[in-house]
């Protein structure tokens, strides 16, 4: 779908710096219009490089909100990280957000892992008419920072406060290829999440507006694009019995206890029960997190500092301080 193909835009809500989140053509685009932008602490470094002005943003920390148009847009906590290169990290924001008007209220997750902070943000700003929420691109190699479908819906309950109200939109899926599970297997296992937490999911095709208090659209659209799949979160038993059965090998892996929804995480262990903003406060004692302060108006944006690249002993083959080994060992460590 094309930018064209919106007209007008009010606002543009970004959760965070990654680069499929944030576009340099789509934001220069928007750059020369009235587009309103709301980001989290950092970004809109990034905005003003690209020609965005400082007036046409509002940059927030988690739990302040900023009123475009008569609509509120809060920023709240996620479980994720930043950065657009392999040596820039940490050193923006990223957030979820809660768009809420006079009579309706949604909820989009940005990129984050699971964590018991959505019974919080349910509690404040539930419940929603919509959620939105990531169920793609998970791994067992990335627990802590992308959800399965059976932890989006768990999300999708913990927003709601456990109450039916408000239809889930899965996002984050069908588009980039950024893990290893098939590209319609998202589309598959939030459909089985739905159907067993008796919750409506809704399921448009790219560019497909709905109102989630109308007729949902619920066809499952991507089996006409994808090829025959396992469902390795269900049972062996339990394969489709129509003629797309599983795929050869399929049936091997079976489903935790409880099914697809209760299930902590078909893949992995699942993450350490930590709250964001827990784990922020370590990663600034320990030097490596730089979050920037809300400028005055008038104030020119300040250089982005890089962290710096350890040295690597010359007896030891070259590693990154925060590589994927050095978190294991500390995760195991109990620090």
């Amino acid at each position: 779908m094309s930018l064209a193909a919106l007209g007008p835009v009010d606002v543009v809500v970004i959760s965070h710096d990654h680069y499929d989140h944030l576009d340099l053509p789509t934001i220069r685009a928007l750059a020369g219009t009235d587009t309103v932008f709301a980001v989290p602490l950092g970004v809109g470094a990034h905005l003003e490089r690209w020609g965005v002005p400082a007036a046409r943003m509002h940059e927030l920390d988690w739990n302040e909100a900023a009123t475009v148009a008569g609509i509120s847009l809060t920023a709240t906590p996620a479980r994720h990280f930043c950065g657009r290169g392999l040596r820039n990290g940490q050193h923006t924001l990223w957030a979820s957000w809660v768009v809420a008007g006079p009579e309706h209220r949604i909820y989009h997750s940005g990129d984050t892992g699971y964590f018991p902070g959505f019974r919080d943000i349910g509690a404040e700003h539930g419940p929603f008419d919509a959620t939105m929420i990531q169920i793609g691109a998970y791994s067992e190699y990335w627990p802590d920072i992308h959800m399965t479908p059976a932890e989006g819906m768990r999300a999708h309950l913990d927003l709601q406060g456990g109450r039916p109200h408000g239809v889930l939109l899965p996002i984050h899926w069908a588009t980039f290829n950024l893990a290893p599970h098939a590209w319609a297997e998202p589309g598959e296992w939030t459909k089985d999440a739905g159907e067993e937490a008796d919750q409506p999911v809704a399921f448009p095709r790219p560019g497909e507006p709905f109102e989630p208090a109308g007729i949902l659209p619920v066809a499952p659209w991507w089996r006409a694009l994808s090829p025959t799949l396992a469902h390795p979160w269900r049972l062996a038993g339990e394969q489709p019995a129509s003629g797309r059965g599983p795929a050869p090998g399929g049936a091997g892996r079976p489903r935790p206890r409880g099914g697809a929804l209760t299930a902590r995480r078909t893949y992995g262990s699942g993450p350490p029960p930590v709250r964001p903003a827990a784990a922020l406060r370590r990663l600034s004692r320990a030097g490596t997190l730089r979050r920037p302060r809300s400028r005055p108006a008038g104030t020119p944006p300040a250089p982005v500092r890089w962290p710096r690249t350890p040295r690597a002993s010359p007896r030891s083959p070259r590693r990154s301080a925060r590589s994927p080994g050095t978190r294991r060992r500390t995760r195991r460590a109990g620090t």
